[in-house]
This record gives structure tokens, C-alpha cells and sequence, in this order.
């Protein structure tokens, strides 16, 4: 088994020979001769960082992966980002069910899922590591809640799909994927569905609006405050 990652500031490169989903050996970190940020499992007698040990992982983060309890992370970025814990929780838990080693077939790593370029856009050192990561995914969810003014829906379809992706079709995405993943963090959240900014003092209240219902032309429910969307609409 190898995982090998390689990330360039300037122009991102991802390159992935094989995976684990359930990774369970040591991670280590290095720079490659041009400059690139390369994460393996294999040092290949490399000068290597050591970011996720199996075993040897510090106390503090060793016992939130054993409990399963991000809480602390959880709540140190809400506070930061002005964003609900639940919304983070949900977003977590739709992303890798709690594991920290989780790595997608797209490359996406850690508890937010952050793909490798996003994770170095975001300052993210390493993505496996739970309060690095949470951090990173709350303020990328901040920036698309700004993005969208504030439209959680929107919001969510982006952290999925890519905010151009939402841009180009202005509304949820016609993405089968993208419509469950929209639905699924909904289904473990039950907060306020718009974030807005209030004038100049940078702070973010709650704006009532209208759910709606949608049936999608192939059955999927959703449930959206986005106007966008028409067919088959029912207003709670």
C-alpha cells in the first residue's frame, strides 16, 4: 500500500498511485527537490516529517481519534468563522462519518474532505490532523456562505461540486451526487439555513425565510431556502 500526495503553491498537482481507504500506516510529510510537498507512507529514505503516527500520535489527538470526540476543534472554529457547531457536525459527518484518515477516489482528505489544492489554498499543513482540518473546512464553508450571500444551500452544493459549478447553473446543481450530499447534511442538521451579514460591525445573525420542498425530475426530495430552484415547489 502507497499514498503519495505532491502539492506546489503556485499550481497545485495531486498524483495518486494507490490508496487505502482505511489507511493505517504511519504518514510522513517531505519536499521534493523541485519544491513539491509530498505526503507517503513509504519516506524511501527521504529527509521526512512524521505528521500521523498509527501508534505514536500526540496525547491530545490520540485521544479525540479514539473517542471519536471533535468536539473541541468543532467548537474553536464556530466560534472563529461565526458558523453553528451542528452545521459543522453535519458536515463532517456527511463527509467522512468522523475518520480523520478518510482519503475519496477524488483525492479529498481528512474529516471536511479537503481536496489537495483547496487544503493548500487554506494554509491546511496537514489534512489528516483533526484541528488543522476542521479549521480549514469551516472557514472554506465561510467563504462560500459569502460567496452565495449567505444561502446555505448554495453554500453546500459548492463545498460538493465547486462554487463555478454552482455559479454556472445558479442554482443546485442538476448532480445526482450533489443533491444527496445537499439532502444528507440537512438530515443530520436542524439550524438556521441562512447566514447574513449585518452592516459594518462583521457579524452574522439568522434571516428567517421560506423552506421549500422540491421533487427533482428524478424522485430526490430537497428541501432549500433557494429561490432558484422551481419545479415542483411546496412552501412550508
Amino acid at each position: 500500500m502507497l499514498i503519495f500526495f505532491m502539492l506546489r503553491k503556485a499550481v497545485p498537482i495531486f498524483f495518486l498511485l494507490f490508496i487505502s481507504a482505511a489507511a493505517s500506516a504511519d504518514i510522513y510529510k517531505y519536499t521534493d527537490e523541485n519544491g513539491v510537498i509530498c505526503y507517503t507512507d513509504a519516506p524511501f529514505g527521504k529527509k521526512t516529517e512524521k505528521v500521523l503516527a498509527q501508534k505514536n500520535a500526540n496525547a491530545e489527538v490520540k485521544k479525540t481519534v479514539v473517542s471519536g470526540d471533535y468536539n473541541p476543534y468543532v467548537q474553536k472554529a464556530a466560534r472563529k468563522y461565526e458558523i453553528e457547531p451542528e452545521l459543522i457536525h453535519a458536515v463532517i459527518r456527511t463527509e467522512s462519518n468522523g475518520n480523520h484518515r478518510a482519503i475519496s477516489k477524488k483525492g479529498a482528505m481528512g474529516l471536511m474532505q479537503l481536496m489537495p489544492s483547496t487544503a493548500s489554498d487554506l494554509n491546511v499543513g496537514n489534512p489528516f490532523n483533526p484541528e488543522e482540518n476542521i479549521d480549514g473546512g469551516t472557514k472554506y464553508l465561510r467563504f462560500l456562505l459569502e460567496k452565495f450571500n449567505g444561502n446555505l444551500t448554495l453554500a453546500l452544493a459548492a463545498y460538493n461540486s465547486g462554487p463555478k459549478t454552482v455559479e454556472k447553473y445558479g442554482s443546485v446543481p442538476p448532480i445526482s451526487e450533489t443533491r444527496q450530499y445537499v439532502n444528507k447534511v440537512f438530515s443530520y442538521y436542524n439550524g438556521k439555513k441562512h447566514y447574513a451579514r449585518s452592516g459594518a460591525t462583521g457579524n452574522y445573525q439568522e434571516r428567517s425565510e421560506p423552506i421549500y420542498k422540491v421533487v427533482l425530475e428524478d424522485g430526490t426530495i430537497l428541501f432549500t431556502n433557494s429561490t432558484l430552484v422551481t419545479k415542483g415547489k411546496i412552501r412550508f
